[in-house]
């Protein structure tokens, strides 16, 4: 077992003190963690894997203007004496900043000279963090080289944005991808009808399994009917989904009589899909079938349970219509639930097996709900955002991206209760301001990325029963929270 060490600054903020708990070893071909052991003591960190090649550290970190992100250092060796963390992080973060640089500069990326000053700039104030000085100096320098390219950081994928979309605007005006929102499970009220229809081009009708039988063997298709009666009223592009979410509160609760029968289980998952396929399939095209199938931690199911049934919901939805567009939920694509167990597969290995199996899928969809722990991931910079939807788009299937952060944090008595608000934070931490910051910043950077189709909300109201936490564009009491105005602006800049 590889051991490291990181020595921790002398006067350890709080609330970072508590979230290095979360800190791992991670790499591998696609720069996923791997299982760790950590032990903290009074200004040193020690972290052990089982993994015996060379990696980098995980950790969060507090920087000044963007919040608690997680941060990466670069490669490492194992060696007796202890790393720097703060250093580590820096070297890291200017290591992303030169590498991604070069990388969209060869690409076509045209870099203005007060950019490359910018990076020119980075570059030299870490080198003032490693010239030899005393550790405590050391530090307090490479807390401001950090700070200082997280700046930088946002201006290079500012720069990338502004160019891709003036790139593909010469091509296509306006673009053809969709901006949708997940609905909840009844009609929007007709007050907040208009907001929504102007601010997205396409709906996600819920359909959830556990609201549509609820009691075992008894459809309730209603409240369905009538959402995809409005729907199609509203003259809106539709999808439905996800059909089934591998989640303890999105499952039917009679389901757990079935625990450890994957036959049964597999058949009564497949009934409803092909059901509500049969049912909808002449006015909806466009289903998303499964959701973190790849890091359930439900009904005693293994990694390959999970595979398996993926598999099979796809194969029924083909016999039902094989002409319909099926696409394939993946949560935490950065990997969090990995430094806690041993995986046969990382969120990318499991997607690229089914890949490989020959499913055919129309996109996957990759759940980037940030803030929201256990399901969510820790927030992160848009650069490392970036690298992640690079990183799948490998896989050489279109992506559909789910976006979500939560404009609050005390307990959403509507929501998931094993879901909660936690996880870093962007900027000043879970305002309505700050996850219309967020959505301003991020949606753009998805969105002009060519191999993406489409973004989703998460969900529209926190009025209704919903999932993640304060995660809607309208809050309890119906009022529409600034993120939405972000959003309608996105949508008359670049969308149909």
């Amino acid at each position: 077992m590889g051991t490291m060490t990181f020595q921790l600054p002398a006067e350890l903020p709080a609330d970072v003190a508590c979230e290095l708990k979360r800190a791992c070893m991670a790499g591998g071909p696609d720069n996923m963690p791997w299982p760790t052991q950590l032990h903290l003591a009074p200004g040193q960190l020690s972290v052990s894997r089982i993994v015996d090649e060379s990696g980098y550290l995980l950790a969060p970190w507090l920087i000044d203007g963007f919040g608690l992100m997680m941060g990466a250092s670069a490669t490492l060796m194992e060696r007796p004496r202890p790393y720097n963390l703060l250093v580590e992080l820096a070297r890291g973060k200017v290591n992303q900043i030169r590498c991604q640089a070069f990388d969209w500069h060869a690409g076509g990326l045209v870099l203005t000279p007060e950019l490359e000053q910018r990076i020119r700039e980075v570059s030299l104030a870490f080198a003032h963090a490693v010239a030899g000085v005393p550790p405590d100096e050391a530090g307090r320098q490479a807390q401001i080289t950090l700070n200082l390219a997280y700046q930088v950081a946002r201006e290079l994928v500012s720069t990338y944005v502004s160019q891709v979309f003036q790139i593909r605007h010469q091509r296509q005006t306006p673009l053809d991808s969709t901006l949708a929102c997940r609905l909840d499970k009844t009609v929007p009220p007709q007050h907040l009808a208009a907001p929504l229809t102007s601010a997205f081009n396409s709906v996600c009708l819920p359909l959830s399994w556990g609201h549509v039988e609820s009691a075992e063997a008894t459809y309730r298709w209603e409240e369905c009917d009538a959402l995809v009666d409005w729907a199609m009223e509203q003259k809106q592009d539709v999808s439905a989904g996800p059909l089934i979410d591998f989640s303890s509160a999105q499952l039917p609760a009679w389901l757990w009589h079935w625990e450890r029968d994957l036959p049964g289980m597999a058949s009564f998952m497949c009934k409803f899909v092909e059901s509500a396929v049969r049912r909808y399939r002449n006015r909806i095209r466009r289903w998303h079938l499964t959701a973190a199938s790849n890091c359930a931690n439900v009904l005693s199911l293994t990694e390959d349970d999970l595979l398996g049934l993926t598999y099979r919901l796809v194969e029924a939805v083909r016999h039902v219509d094989p002409s319909l567009e099926l696409i394939i939920g993946i949560a935490q694509p950065w990997g969090e639930y990995l430094p806690q167990n041993e995986h046969l597969h990382s969120p990318f290995l499991f997607a690229d097996t089914l890949i490989r199996s020959g499913l055919n899928l129309f996109a996957l969809d990759i759940e980037l709900i940030m803030g929201v722990t256990p399901r969510g991931s820790y927030c992160r910079d848009l650069l490392e955002i970036s690298r992640l939807l690079d990183l799948y788009a490998l896989l050489g299937v279109p992506l559909r991206v789910t976006l979500g952060y939560p404009s609050a944090a005390h307990t959403d008595v509507d929501a998931d209760p094993d879901l909660r608000v936690e996880g870093g934070r962007w900027g000043e931490g879970f305002t309505p301001e700050v996850q219309a910051a967020w959505a301003a910043e991020v949606t753009p950077l998805v969105l002009c990325k060519p191999y993406v189709q489409g973004v989703q909300w998460t969900h529209f109201r926190d009025a209704e029963l919903h999932q993640f936490p304060h995660c809607g564009l309208v809050d309890a009491r119906d009022q529409l929270k600034p993120a939405l105005h972000k959003l309608r602006q996105l949508r008359e800049t670049h969308l149909k």
